[in-house]
């Protein structure tokens, strides 16, 4: 077996004993039932992933991948494919809104070139996965072979791997690559069997005359190449990229370590498409951390049955969705652990009805 065969192989279920002894405190908790709302339900479901009655997030890592994609030769938005490394760097430096957020969670960023299109300076928090540089254009043919599309799955599984050795207990996925909205839809539209222009959104903020072009590329794309739902890796490498397929695997090992995932926007919504389809019970790992602003996000969370925890208009990428996502999912958390019982508290629990 293979190194992914072998990480789908290792996913079990959720702990369903430790999610009864979680469910059972959080009845105990000085609060009426129910009062904390999703928290609730959320500190329950970090107890089956991670198989704990009482989950711990002490070590947080925000893996966010890099890569270029050949289709931004089709004019399909506004900022020029220099973007991707100047954003690298950017991240490199702590300035972009991802460090921001992550510092304000506590996370680590762990950034991560899986292809971008142009041969980055060495740099001591770069991890360096690169496929090549960049996809090809999907208008014209396949984004990458299907071994380049198993590379990109594996490194990112081989990401995780070096992180968990330095301690993780939860990890939010980011992305940066311009040109990786118009990949998603074309993800997003054949793994859904929706159609293009459902799917395909504004990106970074093109006009209506641009976005009707930017369909026009997905329609073609999806023409062009046919991906066939029902085998993932070749959609991955029909109409994906390699920051997309890097994400793929970063889901899959994570949940194999028993370690949630709290999963971006769109871009990061079109590798869980992915990876969901290669091992269905990855769905109950994922948390999803909000509902992007852009079209087809809301559609691929409902065809992958998950509601997400926030809706703040967000299309920012990088992770940044997901950093709010795990300040929350520790808020669950510490409610549980640190929140006391009535009988801890000395104080009355509700009258019981009388008969």
């Amino acid at each position: 077996m293979g190194l992914l065969s072998n990480t789908i192989a290792m996913l079990k279920p959720l702990d369903k004993g430790a999610m009864a002894e979680a469910r059972s405190r959080q009845d105990q908790l000085t609060k009426p039932q129910g009062s904390l709302g999703r928290l609730e339900e959320l500190s329950i479901k970090l107890a089956g992933i991670q198989g704990k009655p009482i989950p711990q997030i002490r070590h947080k890592a925000i893996i966010t991948m890099a890569g270029d994609h050949g289709v931004v030769a089709e004019g399909v938005g506004n900022w020029p494919q220099e973007v991707t490394a100047q954003m690298v760097y950017n991240f490199l430096r702590g300035g972009a809104g991802i460090n921001v957020l992550a510092r304000h969670a506590g996370a680590r960023v762990v950034v991560v070139d899986m292809g971008v299109a142009a041969e980055l300076e060495p740099h001591p928090q770069l991890v360096s996965r690169k496929v090549a540089r960049g996809t090809r254009n999907i208008c014209l043919g396949p984004a990458m072979t299907l071994e380049q599309a198993m590379t990109s799955i594996e490194s990112g599984i081989e990401v995780v791997r070096a992180e968990v050795a330095k301690g993780l207990d939860i990890v939010g996925t980011g992305d940066m690559g311009i040109g990786n909205t118009t990949a998603s839809s074309a993800i997003c539209a054949a793994m859904t069997g929706e159609p293009a222009a459902k799917v395909t959104g504004r990106g970074t903020g093109i006009s209506d005359e641009q976005l009707a072009h930017k369909i026009e590329v997905v329609k073609r794309a999806l023409e062009v190449n046919r991906p066939d739902p029902k085998k993932p890796v070749e959609v991955l490498a029909k109409v994906g990229g390699f920051e997309i397929g890097g994400l793929v695997g970063v889901m899959l090992a994570v949940a194999a370590y028993r370690i949630p995932v709290v999963i971006d926007g769109f871009i990061s919504g079109a590798a869980a498409l992915i990876a969901t389809a290669l091992a269905p019970r990855l769905r109950e790992f994922l948390i999803p951390a909000h509902v992007s602003a852009e079209r087809g996000h809301k559609l691929l969370l409902k065809h992958l049955g998950l509601k997400p925890l926030l809706d703040l208009g967000m299309r920012l990428g990088e992770g940044t969705g997901a950093a709010l996502g795990i300040f929350l999912a520790e808020a669950a958390a510490r409610i549980l652990a640190e929140m006391s019982t009535f009988t801890e508290a000395g104080v009355s629990e509700r009258n019981k009805p009388e008969n």
